[in-house]
């Protein structure tokens, strides 16, 4: 059903920020689907793991200030589209946010993997007459972890709150230990404690309906605001060098406003005075220079099958090291599961979030193969130069 819903919504929308769908294809023996998109060679998970791993080498990188600015106004500019047709995206997070590499499109921002996506209509439709849970829950709402029954264009704009902090700092705003992200329950303790110990613990005056919530019982048995009285957003983001008079920090607070009503609308968030300073926001996200970023890998189903095995025995290995962000790439290694490609040479813009059946992977066998061999090379050249990429990251950020 996810699949179908995904067509069906992609085959009527068309913008510049929305991944588009080139052609469906069916396998009648094993009754699967494969849809064929544009291909993107890089998205914001891999690009903020870029920066992160310099920060981790005490070689601290930041993501441009105008490389941030034109994504995050690409991202709005994009889901503004998919609210003003009635579509709510639901599943916003980095590795769902694609960014096309060189061509006519280059530096264009994708939303991606609609397959959470939702129409709604007013009145809103209950939580219960469609599903329980959804949105990863780093980029999660807090009225959806307090059971909301009705949910609103708000839970994307947190999300994208969620992604301009994580671009800001590099590191994920609200990460947590998450050992079952499908439960049918949508309270989480853990990830409520994350947001309070970033945000603080929400005041009645500021968000009015928390008395409403489903789970608030729950919340007041659970936690004590006094445990919280000590944090706030102002502070956490002081850490990371984000000053609370600038206009990204204001922007960020209106994203990420407890009280879903109180939180700005897309619409309102790409008029902000934040898009009118310099440096302004552009098409192209890499603003003409050259991309330092590694392109995403091209895998077969035998690749990916090898890789998550050597990838379970890492994480068993290293089970104890990992924390929160080995939680995150369980994560994208089973977003990047659900959407796995192989080569096509007759569309050269594939998406790598998507499986070509098995008549079309036998005839592209030997293109494929030559593609491996070569992404075999380029992985080599790219380990020799990721010191002088991130440099030339840094001489970028200095000049703007």
């Amino acid at each position: 059903m996810s699949a179908c819903r995904e067509i069906a919504l992609l085959r009527e929308l068309k913008h510049p920020n929305v991944i588009n769908l080139i052609r469906v294809f069916l396998s009648h023996n094993d009754r699967k689907v494969w849809l064929l998109f544009d291909y993107a060679e890089h998205d914001l998970w891999h690009i903020i793991k870029f920066h992160r791993a310099a920060k981790a080498n005490k070689k601290p990188v930041m993501v441009p200030k105008g490389m941030v600015k034109s994504l995050l106004f690409q991202i709005l500019d994009g889901i503004h589209y998919l609210h003003s047709n009635w579509v709510l995206h639901r599943d916003l997070k980095p590795a769902n946010i694609l960014v096309m590499g060189e061509g006519p499109e280059r530096g264009r921002v994708k939303i991606a993997d609609m397959g959470f996506a939702r129409l709604f209509n007013a009145p809103l439709k209950p939580l219960a007459d469609l599903d329980p849970v959804v949105v990863t829950f780093w980029y999660r709402a807090p009225e959806l972890l307090l059971g909301a029954r009705h949910y609103t264009k708000a839970i994307d704009i947190w999300a994208i709150g969620c992604i301009f902090a994580e671009l800001l700092t590099s590191e994920p705003i609200f990460h947590c230990r998450q050992e079952d992200i499908k439960t049918s329950n949508p309270y989480h303790h853990d990830q409520l404690d994350r947001i309070f110990n970033v945000m603080g613990f929400p005041q009645e005056k500021d968000w009015e309906d928390i008395k409403k919530m489903p789970e608030h019982q729950t919340l007041m048995k659970d936690f004590k605001r006094s445990n919280y009285s000590n944090c706030s957003l102002v502070k956490y983001m002081d850490r990371h060098k984000i000053k609370p008079d600038s206009k990204a920090f204001h922007l960020l607070q209106k994203l990420l406003l407890m009280d879903p009503n109180k939180r700005i609308t897309s619409e309102q968030a790409k008029q902000d005075s934040y898009f009118q300073e310099d440096p302004t926001p552009t098409s192209d996200v890499f603003a003409g220079c050259p991309i330092p970023y590694p392109k995403r890998e091209f895998l077969t189903d035998d690749d990916q099958d090898d890789k998550d095995k050597r990838q379970q025995a890492t994480n068993g290995a290293h089970s104890d090291q990992s924390g929160s962000h080995h939680s995150h790439q369980q994560q994208h290694a089973a977003n990047q599961k659900r959407m796995r490609m192989n080569g096509l040479g007759q569309h050269p813009s594939v998406n790598p979030g998507t499986v070509m059946p098995p008549n079309v992977q036998q005839q592209q066998q030997q293109q494929q193969q030559q593609q491996q061999q070569q992404q075999q090379q380029q992985q080599q050249v790219q380990q020799q130069q990721q010191q002088q990429q991130q440099q030339q990251v840094q001489q970028q950020q200095q000049v703007q």
